[in-house]
């Protein structure tokens, strides 16, 4: 077991499929193809100053077109109480929309991921599953994640670690995902307004946002936290949402600096401090967003150097903690 400490980044890759049923796609055309622009630009940096990032890639992105996308559809789709959740509903009424393949599918950019250094490529599931919504169940989960598993190996990727939609963290639905190869799952901040997150009262979306700002600083773990189940599979508590960029400065500087006073904290005591985002986060201000991940690059080299400080991907932790 390596005792230092480790900063761990994993992304939540998934495009239109993480919100469409939060925006009006057509006015989010700019925005995904500012965020197709951008990753490579983040897979670049991570080079640069040798981070490793999980990818959790929703499975659907590794189709080319719609006509692969009809052909890879699992046996058992999900049954949401609620229809307007399923990918399925929304992907049969938005495919014949101009540019609706440049929001839904990226293989290229799966594989330019799995081409740069100290990259793992995860899973978000296929369909963005929600696992925690009415009408979902341990048969359809299933057949979900076979198939992203299945169309991953087309690329010879095998997947290990899994971070669940909308960090919708189900006990039940470990089993599964351990008999199918996964190891590692991402699991939610120990912070009460963390714990429900299909509850998205005005006290919850308040506390969630404003905790990027304010309020209590430690994020970071110690490694006996690292626990593996019955199963052998290990759930790993994320740290801190590294939230879009604000064009309100001193808003933004304050979260630029408690992410850093956080990532110092877990160098100096040996923990763990678990960053995620998603990358379409980057897609209104690219530039300013990617400023700001420079600046705590630089950081974590400083902590690097003075602490012996480790950059790990999620599969990195399973090998190096256990």
């Amino acid at each position: 077991m390596n005792n230092n400490g480790a900063l761990v980044i994993s992304l939540d890759f998934e495009l239109l499929w993480g919100i469409f049923d939060k925006v009006k796609p057509e006015e989010k055309m700019r925005y995904f193809k500012s965020t197709r622009l951008v990753i490579p630009q983040i897979l670049e940096i991570f080079k640069n100053y040798e981070i490793s990032c999980t990818w959790a890639v929703v499975g659907m992105l590794f189709n080319k077109d719609w006509a692969e996308w009809e052909n890879n559809k699992p046996k058992i789709l999900p049954d949401y109480t609620d229809r307007k959740l399923s990918a399925y509903d929304f992907g049969e009424s938005f495919r014949k929309s101009d540019n609706s393949e440049m929001m839904c599918f990226a293989p290229e950019l799966i594989r330019k991921i799995a081409a740069t250094p100290f990259q793992e490529i995860g899973t978000h599931t296929y369909s963005h599953y929600y696992c925690l919504e009415k009408g979902q169940t341990l048969g359809a989960f299933r057949d979900d994640l076979e198939t992203s598993v299945s169309l991953a190996k087309h690329f010879n990727i095998d997947l290990k670690s899994l971070v669940f939609p909308r960090n919708q963290f189900n006990e039940e639905y470990l089993q599964v995902c351990r008999e199918l190869g996964i190891l590692n799952v991402r699991s939610n901040p120990k912070n009460w307004y963390w714990k429900d997150t299909t509850n998205n009262s005005l006290k919850n979306k308040i506390f969630r946002t404003g905790d990027a700002y304010i309020g209590p600083k430690n994020k970071a773990y110690k490694h006996s936290d690292l626990v593996k189940d019955k199963n052998e599979l290990m759930a790993q508590k994320a740290s801190r949402l590294f939230r879009p960029y604000s064009p309100h400065r001193v808003l933004n500087n304050l979260k630029v600096i408690r992410i850093k006073d956080e990532m110092s904290e877990a160098a100096k005591n040996n923990k763990i401090y678990h960053l995620w985002w998603h990358p379409h986060n980057f897609g209104n201000f690219p530039e300013e967003s990617l400023s700001d991940l420079i600046e705590i690059m630089e950081h974590f080299k400083f902590c690097q150097k003075k602490y012996d400080f480790r950059s790990e991907h999620m599969m990195n932790v399973y090998s190096s903690y256990t």
